[in-house]
């Protein structure tokens, strides 16, 4: 029997069906996290075999502690993951310290987490990437925007999602920037490139090949959403396109990425753009080595008529998956933001799509800046009745004239 360790079981509060998974394929499931274990839920304690509760997971030390625990408990541990970026790196130095190798390890963490690092291995795919400067003083980042044009975008090198991301369209956007930008922390600047965000997601083998793939599209900036205070809106599609199949295959074979969950981000350019190429051309973004974030895995399952919890422990306990998928359809999300006036209330929402909604809910506060405050989650079998979904959904009551 495989001993797992799974860090942080409880939140995001979907990924305790990892952990459920993992057990029905005959894994000893041990959870690390900070809740205590009265506050888990039962179906989580129903999957983990045994649970070490910690302070905070921000402190090496005490996780640390708790592996050498279950590893003096168990015996030696195969496999350790937490399938979110935050954890990313922390992971890595877990699976490094305890010479764990089913993942990557401390020597990885650059070319994955670091942006700029990333260009390279693209490169190499043949993935053309956003020009590029390493922030400093403003005088080499008016050189660097003097060769690309207004707006640049500048985040930072080692980021978590949008967070701390800006697009900047003049020289007092810079100068505001450089004043109040973070200390210490390594920024990247980047041309802005035209285009909506296309996803490829895959579950792949220890071979690096996929036993699963879909994809999303984010039609709206996740930035313009955390900066603006504005919905949240991208959809699970129907079918992955072949040249995003294809873009996202050579990145995981540039990347020697194996036995792992995967979110890779693309542009695709909405306009000719010179040096990245023609309207509908795929370009590269950032690689991203987990699930998509919130309840993306779910609307994946709806998408697909499939379970990819189950995938992904398939691939972790037998290298390989024979669950196939049925049905496909579009799966929208629409985070709606408290205090906009909605032409459509919550009550007529559900009256008009109740029969297409898969998941309506409140979104947690510390999600809420990228996902929006109230989420409903739908599947549809065209992309025009998807199109009229979020029509309605993000529709406001018309001000008095």
């Amino acid at each position: 029997m495989k001993n797992v360790i799974f860090i942080s079981p409880n939140f995001p509060t979907n990924y305790w069906q990892f952990c459920r998974e993992l057990k029905s394929n005959g894994m000893n499931v041990l959870g690390i996290g900070d809740a205590p274990y009265d506050e888990l839920r039962p179906e989580l304690k129903d999957s983990l075999a045994e649970y070490y509760k910690v302070g905070s997971l921000e402190n090496y030390d005490e996780v640390y502690r708790a592996v050498a625990y279950f590893i003096f408990r168990h015996g030696r541990v195969d496999w350790l993951e937490s399938n979110n970026e935050y954890w990313l790196e922390r992971d890595a130095r877990l699976r490094t310290d305890f010479h764990i190798t089913s993942g990557f390890q401390t020597d990885d963490i650059p070319r994955i987490k670091y942006k700029s690092k990333m260009k390279a291995y693209y490169e190499k795919a043949g993935i053309p990437t956003a020009r590029y400067h390493l922030v400093d003083d403003e005088k080499s980042c008016m050189a660097f925007i003097k060769q690309v044009g207004w707006p640049v975008v500048v985040k930072p090198d080692n980021g978590v999602g949008a967070s701390d991301t800006h697009k900047l369209s003049n020289e007092a956007d810079l100068k505001r920037f450089l004043e109040h930008r973070g200390a210490g922390v390594p920024y990247i600047m980047e041309e802005f490139i035209h285009a909506e965000v296309n996803s490829y997601d895959a579950i792949i083998d220890s071979q690096g090949n996929p036993i699963f793939e879909t994809g999303n599209v984010t039609p709206m900036s996740i930035m313009d959403i955390v900066n603006d205070e504005d919905n949240s809106i991208y959809y699970i599609v129907k079918d992955l396109p072949a040249d995003t199949r294809k873009a996202g295959r050579a990145t995981v074979k540039s990347f020697g990425v194996k036995s792992r969950f995967v979110h890779f981000e693309f542009f695709r350019l909405t306009q000719d753009q010179e040096g990245m190429g023609k309207k509908g051309d795929v370009v590269a973004l950032e690689v991203n080595m987990r699930p998509c974030g919130g309840f993306s895995p779910d609307m994946m399952n709806f998408a697909n008529s499939t379970n990819v919890y189950k995938i992904w422990a398939d691939m972790v306990a037998f290298d390989k998956s024979t669950l196939d998928t049925g049905e496909h359809a579009f799966c929208a999300y629409a985070g709606r933001r408290d205090g906009k006036d909605f032409a459509l209330d919550h009550e007529t929402v559900m009256e008009k799509y109740g029969s297409s909604m898969k998941m309506v809910g409140r979104i947690p506060d510390v999600l809420a800046d990228a996902m929006g405050n109230q989420m409903y989650v739908a599947t549809f079998p065209t992309k025009r009745a998807l199109d009229a979904f979020y029509k309605d959904m993000l529709k406001l009551k018309k001000g008095p004239k």
